[in-house]
Order: C-alpha cells, then sequence, then structure tokens
C-alpha cells in the first residue's frame, strides 16, 4: 500500500475533499428531489450526517497531523480551521447567525491547504519548517 495514503494529511486532505464535493452536490440534490417527488423537498438523513462523518474523519485526521508535524504554526491552524468548520457546520444546522453556508468553503479550504503544507513540509523526517 502507498506509504503516503497511510500519513494523517493525506486522510485529511482526502476527506475535506470529499467534504466539498458533498458540499457542492446538496443544492443539486434538492433541486433532484424536488423535480422527483414534491410532497418531500428535505435530503435524507443519510445525506445529512454525512457533515459529521466528515468531522469525525478530519477530527482525527488533524489531530494525527497535529501529533507529528514540526510547526507550531501549521498545528494551530490545523485546530483552528477545524473549528471553524465545526462552528460554520453547526450554524447551518441551528442558523445561530445568518452566516451564508458557503462560508464552510473557506475552512474546508483552508484545512486542505495546511494539511498538503503540513505534508510536504513539516514532517518530522524532513528538514524543519517554518515554527
Amino acid at each position: 500500500m502507498n506509504s503516503s495514503i497511510q500519513k494523517p494529511d493525506s486522510i485529511g486532505v482526502l476527506s475535506s475533499i470529499l467534504c466539498m464535493i458533498h458540499c457542492i452536490a446538496t443544492p443539486f440534490f434538492f433541486v433532484a428531489t424536488a423535480c422527483t417527488a414534491t410532497c418531500c423537498s428535505a435530503a435524507p438523513l443519510w445525506w445529512q450526517w454525512l457533515d459529521y462523518f466528515f468531522l469525525i474523519v478530519s477530527f482525527i485526521a488533524v489531530r494525527h497531523s497535529t501529533n507529528e508535524t514540526t510547526s507550531k504554526f501549521v498545528e494551530v491552524g490545523l485546530w483552528l480551521s477545524w473549528v471553524a468548520l465545526l462552528m460554520l457546520i453547526l450554524n447551518v444546522k441551528f442558523m445561530w447567525l445568518n452566516i451564508s453556508p458557503n462560508a464552510k468553503f473557506i475552512p474546508a479550504f483552508t484545512l486542505i491547504g495546511f494539511h498538503l503544507y503540513n505534508l510536504k513540509y513539516c514532517q518530522p523526517d524532513k528538514k524543519p519548517c517554518c515554527s
């Protein structure tokens, strides 16, 4: 098996990308549902729970990545991005603040960026990156 797939940063990047695909597909799913069944336009429960599944997977990836990184900046960035993603996803569900649901893409892209940077520059077997 490819050793880069086993790394938590690779899992974090993959999880974030799949999460964004899920988020981008949601409006199309609602349109298809509305067109096929006019009585119920809500997404199925399994679709709604995918957000939380991706949050759990990304939490595990962030936790493992922060244990292995050589950069405090990347460690803080990963956790801040994950917490921001969590808050924005929960805000979409509970509508605490009037924030666009698309705002969740900002911390999702940031998570991908930090995972990729950490994977390339901040591994213990490599020369230390910015501290």
